[in-house]
């Protein structure tokens, strides 16, 4: 007797499965090569999640279901999941780039006005509604470009208002949106002009003042470990604030300079470890032996014009769990494209493209406590997918400068239908 389903995805040219792993955890170094890529492939979905995958001729015979979705020459695999992103800021800084090209380093840029304080300032003066409207532009880009889950943190108000702000902007726009959210209070992200002599009293005010009144509005707190901004001492007494308030942990660390922040996310138990070109074989380590991922950014390294990357192949030799993410922000790195960043990670970081889909979908996925429901195809997962117009899954990373998604797909329902850009 044949089974009911909501509907059929049929005749993907090659689905990317990723069922051939356990469903949930992290994959590390031989389980990052395993993707399940299933030829002629569909899936079959009811009440949003996934009731089966297998090839077309299976599940045509196995489900009684009129509404079919023909993917014939498309390449489908699970909706991106981007685990770190700044998607709440009031205006961009295009000048800064422009002013970075032709020479001009930090401090010559921060004189000018510009850097993060020049969001700072952008966000205090924005109205909540002129937020929300750049956040659902934002959100509507994620979905563009196949990403269907994002880590979503704050850290462009450094007031308790502005930072409550931020995060109800970001929970309200979603509240209606078919992204999915989770969201990080990033109160110590840099210290404002108004404490920059008395940095310690900052850290009081973040954890005092802020975290009490965010206590509602996020799952997660980071900090921007290191030297110059938050010290190795100010970014634990931080955390562990959060962890006494019950909240997960994220960190920025080893990007500028070595401070141990890595150990540190270790220590504390920290969901993951994010940036680390700077990362020391100390960190490697103790990252490649705990539950901690690292979390590697290699467009904002490219887009800093920065020739330290994090040393990606010798991470996932050694052990560790590594995901890849945007960085998306208004400064540092203007991009929202997962797609590019897989180029990039296997240009720069020397990743496989099989290594960069688990780092994109599963591994995310796991640092985010979401592996439950998104990051692969297995059954009872959420019917979110990504369907790219390319020849094989190993053109992701090597078509780049377009967007190869032509549709997106959030629990079980296509949300976004692109016009096909063919960059092959």
């Amino acid at each position: 007797m044949p089974e009911p389903a909501d509907r059929l995805f049929v005749h993907c040219k090659e689905l990317v499965s990723l069922t051939d792993g356990a469903p949930t955890g992290l994959r590390r170094k031989a389980a990052m090569a395993r993707l399940g890529v299933i030829e002629d492939g569909a899936v079959a979905v009811r009440d949003g999640r996934i009731a089966a995958v297998g090839t077309t001729a299976e599940l045509l015979e196995r489900f009684d279901c009129p509404d079919r979705v023909d993917l014939s020459d498309f390449v489908v695999m699970p909706g991106f999941v981007d685990c770190h992103t700044h998607p709440v800021f009031a205006a961009t800084r295009e000048n800064e780039f422009h002013m970075r090209c032709a020479g001009a380093d930090y401090m010559e840029i921060a004189q000018a006005g510009g850097g993060i304080l020049s969001s700072v300032r952008a966000v205090r003066e924005a109205t909540p509604e002129h937020l929300r409207w750049m956040t659902r532009k934002h959100y509507d880009r994620f979905l563009e470009l196949g990403t269907t889950t994002i880590e979503a943190k704050s850290g462009y108000g450094l007031t308790t208002e502005s930072e409550v702000a931020s995060l109800e902007a970001l929970g309200t726009v979603a509240a209606d949106h078919p992204l999915q959210i989770t969201r990080t209070f990033l109160g110590a992200h840099e210290v404002p002009p108004e404490y920059r002599d008395k940095r310690d009293a900052y850290v009081e005010l973040v954890i005092d003042e802020m975290m009490p009144a965010v206590d509602d509005l996020c799952e997660a707190c980071d900090v921007f470990a290191e030297p110059k901004v938050f010290d190795r001492n100010q970014s634990e007494r931080i955390l562990r604030a959060a962890l006494e308030r019950g909240k997960r942990l994220r960190i920025h660390a080893d990007e500028i300079e070595p401070m141990g922040g890595t150990e540190l996310a270790v220590s504390l138990g920290a969901d993951s470890a994010d940036h680390l070109p700077r990362i020391s074989l100390a960190g490697q380590e103790v990252l490649a032996d705990s539950d901690t991922t690292g979390v590697l950014l290699p467009g904002t390294s490219f887009y800093l014009g920065k020739t330290a990357h994090a040393p990606a192949r010798a991470m996932i030799d050694r052990g560790c769990a590594v995901a890849i993410a945007t960085d998306f922000n208004p400064g540092s790195c203007y991009t929202q494209s997962m797609p590019l960043i897989i180029t990039l990670s296997c240009v720069l970081l020397h990743m496989t493209v099989e290594e960069c889909i688990v780092a994109a979908t599963i591994n995310p996925a796991a640092s985010l406590n979401l592996d439950e429901e998104v990051g692969s195809l297995h059954v009872g997962k959420r019917a979110d997918l990504a369907v790219l117009d390319l020849p094989s899954h190993q053109a992701l990373g090597y078509a780049f400068g377009g967007n190869p998604v032509v549709m997106t797909v959030k629990n079980g329902e296509p949300v976004v239908t692109n016009v096909s850009d063919r960059s092959y």
